[in-house]
């Protein structure tokens, strides 16, 4: 492999290890901003100044994409209603939104802004990176919960 080559493949995991670390970041601030009832853009604020780049765990990260962290928390507080009424589509007969924890909604409402949002990116790179931090926060079922989730909205409103 040439040096351009391994170059290109190491800027692509850079972007990538980026992007992951602003979805993260994003799940976060939303998770953040329903326990607290603090504005997005004060949220948004306090990660831009303080947290941006940090795991779960406050562990330093590869550095986060700091646009797309701001447009997935502008995203989903702009279109809360249509992402919310896509999630509870798929949810059991009777349960509401509000029956799910805060984690778990804040990671849902994220994927689906980035899929009612962003269409030219895959939805398979999209619910991969949000299964992925659902295993961050969780053992057990709600990973697969969350995925089978994000499959069928995928479905819905990709209409792929």
């Amino acid at each position: 492999m040439n040096q351009k080559a391994i170059s290109a493949e190491a800027e692509r995991k850079l972007t990538a290890a980026r992007r992951a670390g602003a979805r993260l970041a994003a799940v976060q601030a939303l998770y953040q901003m329903e326990q607290t009832e603090q504005s997005a853009r004060s949220v948004i604020a306090d990660f831009m100044e303080d947290r941006l780049g940090l795991d779960d765990e406050g562990q330093p990260v590869e550095e986060a994409d700091p646009d797309l962290f701001k447009l997935i928390v502008d995203g989903v507080v702009a279109r809360q209603e249509e992402i919310d009424a896509a999630i509870m589509k798929r949810l059991a007969e009777g349960w509401k939104i509000e029956r799910l924890d805060a984690t778990s909604r804040a990671i849902l409402r994220g994927a689906v802004y980035e899929l009612v949002a962003e269409i030219s990116l895959p939805s398979q790179i999209i619910l991969d990176e949000y299964v992925s931090i659902a295993h961050a926060f969780f053992e057990g079922a709600e990973p697969k919960f969350i995925n089978g989730l994000l499959d069928a909205v995928s479905r819905d409103v990709r209409k792929t």
